[in-house]
């Protein structure tokens, strides 16, 4: 089994989720994968958590411990030995540490950007925000039931315990990820006024300006994100 990468505390996740025409997402398929669909649909989401308590290698980052990121990804899976490996590939994560866009980018090639950012969660909204062009802009959802155990549609979603991306010579690196089942809840849009086209691409235009297909909030949990391999 391969050794902890990092161990941390993703909190208060928020899930934004649109059916997506695969034509977008095939450009971005690490090889050695295919996509992964749900309910005879693939799915992007976009993500917003709270990062807390980061540890790489052992050692505490010390004042990078506790931000928030929003991330863009889709679901993919490869078999191993017969069995299915179930992933995520991200498309953009965003993260106010530079240090952490650094780190991500050098050791795994993850699709890091560094802006300002700042969260609000209660219990009756929880919203993460970003700035550009000195215009804060964001997510934000209201919850709309008690937390619970997650339904099918949830849990695929949440429990993609892999994660892929591209390498620069065209190879493949593969991570697992650790955490217990976290619960969830039903949730509706409060807000949306990402600026898509600056941040995703104009191609995106057309699938994150819709309303989502779901939302949903998770509460989160400790994670470890083992050390990857390369195929």
């Amino acid at each position: 089994m391969a050794s902890p990468f990092l161990t941390a505390a993703w909190r208060d996740l928020l899930f934004l989720n649109w059916r997506v025409n695969p034509v977008l997402l095939e450009p971005h398929l690490p090889a050695g994968t295919e996509l992964d669909p749900w309910g005879g649909a693939h799915w992007v989401s976009l993500v917003g958590f709270q990062f807390q308590d980061l540890t790489v290698k052992g050692v505490p980052a010390l004042g990078h411990r506790d931000f928030p990121e929003i991330n863009l990804r889709f679901y993919v899976r490869r078999k191993v030995d017969g069995k299915v490996r179930r992933g995520v590939v991200f498309l953009l994560e965003l993260t106010p540490r530079r240090i952490v866009e650094w780190v991500a980018r050098a050791v795994y090639n993850e699709p890091y950007q560094t802006l300002p950012m700042r969260s609000a969660v209660s219990e009756t909204q929880t919203q993460y925000e970003l700035q550009q062009a000195d215009k804060w802009q964001g997510i934000a959802a209201r919850p709309m039931g008690a937390w619970r155990e997650p339904n099918p549609m949830e849990e695929f979603f949440i429990e993609h315990y892999w994660g892929y991306n591209r390498q620069t010579d065209g190879g493949t690196m593969e991570y697992e990820v650790t955490h217990p089942k976290w619960r969830t809840r039903p949730a509706q849009l409060a807000r949306f006024d990402l600026d898509v086209e600056t941040l995703y691409g104009s191609e995106w235009l057309s699938t994150l300006t819709q309303k989502p297909d779901s939302v949903v909030l998770a509460d989160g949990s400790e994670v470890v994100v083992l050390s990857g391999k390369r195929f």
